[in-house]
């Protein structure tokens, strides 16, 4: 597998930045034949779990015979244009909220939302919104990372909680630890009062998922903090999640999304629907936390995983 390349990143940069792309009406998106280029890039957006994923990509795909390298593009509003251009073939995504956002870019900021708590829903709309620009959205396996919120594990077992509905019936008074948005966002404070009844006295402006935010859970200062269903650190805080038993959250499956034009064949569908079968969340959150806190690469992680798993030859043999 080839390094990544800072020049790339700035090259890519500047074509997104500068470029508008043609029209979606000559793009030849949808009659175009499915390509199958054996060199592809995959992208990633440059946090553990997104290179994760790339990684796991990029080790599937050269099992299966192509040569690949990884880009790390931080920016979707960068990345996107670059899938749909061909200079990024394969990215992971997350499906609600790149349908989400497909839906703002092709019908202003303040289209509606578009993904839902239900996944057919979900890729019914994300489907219809990546095809006319070129992009074939590959079938989600298990793993999902939504919103989610956790309490301490004293907390949980002291008031018998392990569900969302089981802390609105306990009717305790929560101050969560969250982002300033939580307060608006319909899947935070607003959903959480209104779906499950839970009493939100207040929203400690600390973040999703931070340190600061889990520490003001796990010292008592707060009740209850937003992070998500791979977050693999939590353990480390004393925490626990609680189920989301009513699907307040969105259907954030991990989808790949590739550029029809250069990936969009039989065989990189194949390589990468291999990950379906068998990735989970709570693996995904393992992973997480042997990057994040046990400090080993994310392309170590990648390949052991694959290897257990039986889709990638053991090293050595």
């Amino acid at each position: 597998m080839r390094p990544r390349h800072a020049l790339a990143v700035a090259s890519l940069m500047v074509l997104t930045a500068c470029a508008t792309g043609p029209s979606l009406e000559n793009r030849g998106a949808v009659t175009e034949s499915p390509g199958d280029s054996k060199h592809l890039t995959i992208g990633s957006a440059g946090f553990t779990e997104s290179d994760l994923l790339a990684q796991m990509y990029a080790l599937l795909l050269q099992n299966a015979g192509y040569s690949t390298e990884i880009l790390s593009v931080t920016n979707r509003e960068i990345y996107e244009p670059a899938l749909e251009s061909g200079q990024i073939d394969v990215v992971p995504e997350y499906a609600a909220t790149f349908a989400d956002w497909l839906n703002a870019k092709a019908n202003g900021p303040k289209a509606g939302t578009v993904g839902s708590p239900d996944l057919a829903v979900t890729m019914t709309a994300l489907r219809g919104l990546a095809t006319p620009r070129g992009l074939t959205v590959l079938d989600a396996g298990k793993a999902v990372d939504q919103n989610a919120f956790a309490v301490s594990a004293a907390f949980a077992e002291k008031h018998g909680l392990k569900t969302l509905s089981d802390l609105g019936r306990s009717h305790r008074p929560v101050r969560l630890a969250a982002g300033d948005e939580c307060v608006q966002r319909p899947y935070c404070e607003p959903g959480l009062k209104k779906t499950y009844g839970i009493d939100i006295t207040a929203v400690d402006p600390k973040g999703v998922g931070t340190t600061q935010a889990k520490q003001a859970v796990q010292s008592g200062q707060d009740q209850m903090v937003l992070t998500t269903t791979t977050d693999g650190t939590l353990d480390e805080f004393g925490l626990v999640l609680l189920a989301d038993d009513k699907h307040l959250q969105n259907a954030d499956y991990i989808v790949p999304v590739v550029n029809r034009s250069r990936a969009g064949s039989a065989g990189v569908t194949k390589a990468l629907g291999k990950l379906n079968s068998v990735l989970t969340t709570a693996d995904l959150a393992s992973m997480n936390e042997q990057v994040d806190s046990w400090r080993r690469l994310p392309q170590d992680v990648a390949r052991d995983y694959l290897e257990s798993k039986g889709l990638l030859p053991e090293s050595g043999t």
